[in-house]
Order: C-alpha cells, then structure tokens, then sequence
C-alpha cells in the first residue's frame, strides 16, 4: 500500500496520511512515547470536515516544523481523543488493514470508502475503550 501512497495517485497517494493514522492507531506501540495526538487529529478532521481540512491541517505542521517558522505551533484543538500513548488501547477492531486491502492489491475502486471506514472504525474503538474522551463517538459526518 505505501508504494501505491507514494505514487501520489488518487485515490491512494491524497490518503495518505488517513491511512499511515489508521495503522498507527491500531499499533500505538509505534507511536514514539512523547508523540502528541496528531493521528487522532487527523481522523477525527477526516471524518468531520474532509480530506481539504486534513490537507490544510498536514500544511500547517510541516510549516510548523520548519526551521523558517520558529514559535509557530499548531493552534491547540481539542479532538476529544485521547492521546494515543496515555490511553488504554483497543484491542479489537471491526476494520482492519486486510479489510481495505481486500484481495491484497488495495483496488481503487471503492478505496476511499473503505479508508473512511477503517477510519471511523478506530475512532469509535478508541472512543469506546476511553469513555469520557469523545464528546460525542459515531458523530462524524461523511468525509466531504
């Protein structure tokens, strides 16, 4: 699948960062141990206003990064999620990366449906395992 990301080619290479969120957020023991919420982040933008907003959110951090825009930071916003490396983590997902790979060669068609559901589905995991940490878990829109 990352091949096909970095081809840049819709539908795989404009997802990629849902779906790098998805993986690390069914495998948090990737996640390096300080790691801010960003792969929540990016879900929860996804899901609630689009792969536009994610785009804008991905622009700001790399600017945030660079070494032209010392004092820059991402504005705090709080995704209801908890951060990934202090919560307790799901073990049991509906979707998984098999489910979007489906005969392993990840078809474009359909891809983006099913990215969007490997992504609500780790949210309402992550969502159901921390109660109290989603304002409102299942709310989210279709992606735009």
């Amino acid at each position: 699948m990352l091949a096909l990301d970095h081809s840049r080619r819709p539908p795989w290479g404009p997802l990629h960062g849902i779906t790098v969120s998805c993986f690390l957020l069914q495998h948090p023991s990737r996640l390096p141990r300080n790691a801010p919420a960003f792969p929540c982040l990016m879900l929860h933008t996804y899901l609630d206003e689009g792969l536009t907003a994610v785009t804008r959110l991905i622009g700001r951090a790399r600017r945030s990064n660079s070494h032209r825009s010392r004092g820059l930071q991402l504005p705090e916003i709080d995704t209801g999620a908890p951060e990934p490396h202090l919560a307790p983590s799901p073990t049991d997902f509906g979707v998984t990366i098999h489910d979007v790979g489906q005969d392993g060669t990840f078809p474009a068609d359909g891809f983006p449906e099913r990215i969007t559901a490997w992504a609500s589905d780790i949210i309402t995991a992550w969502c159901s395992r921390n109660p109290g940490t989603c304002p409102n878990p299942g709310a989210h829109r279709s992606p735009r």
